[in-house]
């Protein structure tokens, strides 16, 4: 067998192993949008990164969470949750507002509903992948200071709430979030092709 056919029989073997490593990452990511689809994140973004903001930015989150427990637990899907948190975004201003002044800030408080781009989140119980989730979006202050995430609907951040993900996904994507040790690479790999999906739609 000479140079040339080996050399092709090379470059053959490994274009399908790139082939099949890329269809493997989409298939990962397309089971990984049943859950993006059906939760609702909390996002909180400090108003700097200083110690004072910071701890700021968790008293807010304790308030938000011990107060808006019980507005999602009786939620069936991702639909009524989002009704709930635009119904609610006014009571919600309103109780970080209280906190900040109670700390003696005058921050501005922005609370948004939208799609925020999450990079993988390892929890105590799960693990969300990396992409673009609904989610309610609390800013204080200038809102440059690093973020808290976690998930509202359901109500998975609450200690108190009977919750769980499999109230709203299919169980092979509750296997998937509630067994991130077993893919970790799937996991990485959907993290890098996310944050080129990111770029890409930035453009």
């Amino acid at each position: 067998m000479n140079k040339t056919i080996i050399k092709n029989i090379r470059i053959s073997v490994l274009t399908a192993l790139v082939l099949s490593i890329v269809v493997s990452m989409v298939s990962f990511d397309a089971k990984c949008d049943d859950l993006r689809n059906n939760v609702l994140r909390l996002h909180i973004l400090a108003n700097s990164d200083s110690e004072a903001d910071q701890e700021l930015k968790l008293k807010v989150r304790d308030a938000i969470l011990e107060n808006s427990a019980l507005r999602f637990e009786e939620c069936c899907n991702l639909t009524e949750a989002i009704e709930v948190a635009e119904n609610s975004t006014e009571e919600l201003n309103k109780i970080a507002s209280k906190v900040i002044n109670e700390n003696g800030y005058n921050y501005d408080v922005n609370i948004e509903i939208g799609k925020s781009y999450f990079d993988t989140r390892e929890y105590e119980n799960f693990t969300l992948p990396a992409g673009f989730y609904n989610s309610v979006i609390i800013k204080i202050g200038r809102a440059e200071g690093k973020n808290w995430w976690c998930v509202m609907f359901p109500a998975l951040c609450v200690p108190s709430a009977n919750a769980s993900l499999n109230q709203t996904v299919d169980d092979k994507s509750a296997v998937i979030a509630t067994n991130a040790s077993n893919y970790k690479i799937a996991f990485k790999t959907v993290e890098i092709y996310e944050k080129i999906k990111k770029i890409v739609l930035k453009k």
